[in-house]
């Protein structure tokens, strides 16, 4: 399996587990119109956080096994074979590579702590400067094993976001059913601003884990929908598993015609393609399909590959790496006329990696036609690296090569067929130009 690039500023605000400190004893005033989790006392709701909770990221991943100096080197030693055997550049993006390699053997040699250690290979990987490759500590591993299964446990409001980092707010990409925040009545491009007066995006920073804390701890949530004025939300944390949610929904049309939405929140979770064979399903036979790949950040090669057996099939493009090439051959797999379904597929700048590929190689085919905003270019797929320890590099080893378009689509990124933009936070569904683009696309209105 590969990986394609996750999207950095995606944010799923879930934890695994507890989150450190503890609420400050204050206790909010829970009205009847609020939903209590059943297993929660509603007299007894602490706020949290206070401002003494304010710390950064109090979850984090799971701690990691200590390693001893003996093993760091010799993971640290395998992780530079890796980069410098099967790099896709052998030319290292121009840095001075073994200048870097000696500086950060040096730090690993004079001793660090486990955690520490991890950290300086990361910090060796995101040197190269690609923007894709990355290391993850065992205990990262583990969090990102039980996303991509779609096991995911919430403790939390039940939220997926997209921080707007110039607009000190993070906007709702997706609601988890029957979540705290579906309950309150939180929907697509709403934007969360604060929660107990706090901000969730300050200062070109996100905070994320404000959003979570132990169970059945409450928060004051300052929330705005688009083109309303911010109102508040009183809501409790709790405990829950679920995949991320892929909507599906009919596009309103003036002429009568079936159009049919589909979101596609990422590929870094294998529940995908079956939920989006079960979208399918659901709306049935179709004029026209719209589907959402503005904010998929990538993820796995095998997600990537079963979403597109539903919609083409056939040698699709090819991957490269240093001295071969491979093609990306794909199965038909359809469900109602999916394969022949017209389709218009919305990207834009938050589109990543196999997010990309996914809408290039449609456009590049003839099989769908794309409205958006050029995504920024980032096809370069990762391969995964397993260390003795638990560690994994997923390293950049191949490149995307279009079927019949001769441009690369690293530097020029994916440019839709006609252009169509708005922050996230500033229209909702049926307002969505976008998506009134994409029905001009498919011929309807």
């Amino acid at each position: 399996m590969r990986h394609g690039t996750i999207a950095a500023l995606l944010v799923l605000v879930l934890s695994c587990g507890d989150s450190a400190g503890s609420p400050d004893g204050s206790h909010l005033v829970i009205g009847p119109d609020v939903w209590v989790p059943p297993e929660c006392d509603r007299s007894a709701i602490a706020a949290y956080p206070a401002a003494s909770d304010l710390v950064e990221d109090p979850m984090g991943p799971p701690a990691s096994p200590p390693l001893a100096l003996a093993d760091q080197q010799a993971v640290f030693e395998a992780v530079v074979r890796a980069v410098t055997d099967e790099y896709v550049d052998p030319a290292f993006n121009g840095v001075d590579w073994p200048g870097i390699v000696a500086t950060h053997r040096a730090r690993v040699a004079a001793g660090l702590e486990t955690e520490a250690f991890y950290a300086d290979l990361r910090s060796l990987i995101s040197e190269l400067g690609d923007e894709h490759s990355y290391f993850s500590s065992p205990g990262e591993v583990q969090a990102e094993a039980a996303a991509l299964a779609g096991q995911n446990d919430f403790v939390g409001f039940g939220v997926y976001m997209l921080p707007l980092l110039e607009k000190d707010r993070a906007a709702i990409i997706a609601v988890f059913p029957a979540s705290p925040a579906e309950r309150a009545g939180l929907a697509q491009h709403d934007s969360i601003v604060a929660l107990n007066g706090f901000p969730l995006v300050a200062g070109g920073k996100s905070h994320p884990e404000r959003l979570r804390g132990p169970e059945c701890t409450g928060a004051v949530l300052t929330v705005q929908t688009p083109g309303q004025a911010p109102r508040e939300h009183t809501m409790v944390r709790q405990r829950f598993s679920a995949p991320l949610p892929v909507y599906d929904r009919l596009v309103p049309t003036t002429d009568g015609s079936r159009i049919g939405y589909v979101l596609l929140p990422t590929f870094f979770d294998s529940t995908v393609p079956a939920q989006v064979r079960d979208a399918l399903q659901r709306l049935g036979p179709l004029d026209g399909l719209v589907i959402d790949d503005r904010v998929n950040g990538g993820g796995a090669s095998s997600v990537l590959e079963q979403t597109l057996s539903l919609f083409a099939s056939g040698t699709l493009g090819h991957f490269a790496n240093r001295a071969a090439s491979r093609p990306l051959e794909i199965a038909a797999d359809p469900v109602q006329d999916s394969q022949t379904v017209p389709l218009a597929v919305l990207i834009d700048e938050d589109t990543v990696s196999f997010g990309e590929i996914f809408a290039g190689v449609l456009q590049d085919t003839g099989r769908a036609r794309l409205a958006g905003r050029t995504t920024l270019g980032n096809v370069e797929t990762l391969d995964r690296h397993v260390f003795p320890d638990g560690s994994e590099l997923w390293l950049a080893g191949e490149r995307f090569v279009p079927l019949h378009s001769t441009a690369d689509w690293e530097a020029t990124g994916i440019i839709p067929d006609v252009e169509a933009h708005a922050d996230w936070d500033t229209f909702t569904f049926e307002s969505d130009p976008a998506i009134a683009a994409a029905l001009g696309l498919l011929g309807h209105s």
